[in-house]
């Protein structure tokens, strides 16, 4: 059975415009022009326990109303929500207890006290028992390596040592499920390969369900293979992460350095990107020719020194779905 059932779901919002210039500005005072817009649009899917599924599309594409809605801020127009049996908005007191919610760029913990208070304090508020506190705790501070920065106010932290303690504030009443908006926005890229590490370690020791929402695309390729993208208010793919890159790979990039050559092979649907010295860069169609015919015909008219397969990046490739949507 399913850990997340999203069904049907809608919401619209109603949004004030006007033209530029005091005239009109005036005028909005009497009669406002209103502009309905379907930030949900009929959605649909289902979320397995211990999945991390990655929930992704353009700005304006809706997905932070649907995590708020997941998380019970607001109340769908119409549709249906269950996570665990609960319905976030209706059952709001008791399903608040059983998720985590983790934003990028919003903090929870207290700005001007110690790491180690600000838990205290989330103690409290989820009315932790004093050993379930300890044991949690102790295990998070090991899995997300915090102990040498716990006395420290949060004010002094580096971004990436503040988002370590971040996922640890929001997993001390051992939630369900875990939002994360954005976990590794404005870190370098060692304090990002630590994120994601903790991430998946979470998620396999305490087979917590993750959505995870981001426009860093190495994140998702690092942390899931499932995708949810969604433009328009509606979702356009569910499914694994492969499947697209198989979809706008159709084409790879082939390097080929070699000693001497006279004449560069014309290889149907092989374009030559660039020729310089002993390097030529291949434009390769892949569903006409193979990288090893492309290599057999250069190898005819040189001695091939090494050879290079540039796969797309995942960026790319997200563009390119992006693109055939019209997003």
């Amino acid at each position: 059975m399913s850990f997340i059932i999203v069904k049907n779901l809608n919401k619209t919002f109603k949004i004030n415009q006007r033209d530029s210039g005091l005239i009109n500005a005036f005028k909005a005072l009497f009669k406002k022009n209103y502009k309905i817009v379907h930030a949900v649009n009929d959605m649909s899917f289902k979320i397995n326990k211990g999945e991390i599924v990655a929930y992704i599309g353009p700005n304006g594409a809706g997905k932070s109303t649907t995590i708020k809605m997941l998380t019970g801020i607001l109340k769908p127009d119409s549709g249906e929500i269950k996570v665990d049996g609960f319905n976030p908005f209706k059952d709001r007191i008791k399903y608040v207890g059983n998720i985590g919610v983790v934003f990028g760029q919003r903090s929870q913990l207290w700005w001007d006290i110690p790491v180690e208070e600000s838990f205290l304090i989330l103690k409290d508020i989820y009315k932790i028992s004093d050993i379930e506190y300890e044991k949690t705790r102790n295990e998070l501070v090991e899995l997300m390596d915090i102990k040498e920065i716990l006395k420290q106010p949060v004010r002094q932290l580096s971004l990436g040592q503040r988002m370590r303690c971040e996922i640890a504030a929001s997993l001390l009443h051992n939630p369900k499920i875990l939002f994360l908006d954005e976990p590794t926005i404005g870190l370098d890229a060692v304090s990002k390969l630590q994120v994601r590490k903790f991430i998946k370690e979470i998620n396999a020791k305490k087979k917590v369900t993750i959505i995870l929402t981001s426009h860093d695309m190495s994140d998702i390729d690092a942390l899931t293979k499932r995708v949810i993208v969604i433009g328009h208010g509606k979702k356009l793919f569910d499914g694994n992460l492969n499947d697209i890159k198989k979809k706008f790979e159709k084409n790879k990039n082939v390097e080929i350095l070699f000693n001497k050559m006279k004449n560069i092979p014309n290889i149907k649907d092989v374009k030559i990107i660039k020729k310089e010295n002993n390097k030529v860069l291949l434009d390769v169609d892949m569903e006409k020719n193979t990288i090893s015919s492309v290599i057999r015909e250069y190898s005819k008219v040189c001695e091939i020194n090494d050879v290079n397969v540039l796969a797309n990046d995942l960026d790319s490739i997200i563009v390119k779905l992006y693109k055939e949507y019209n997003l």
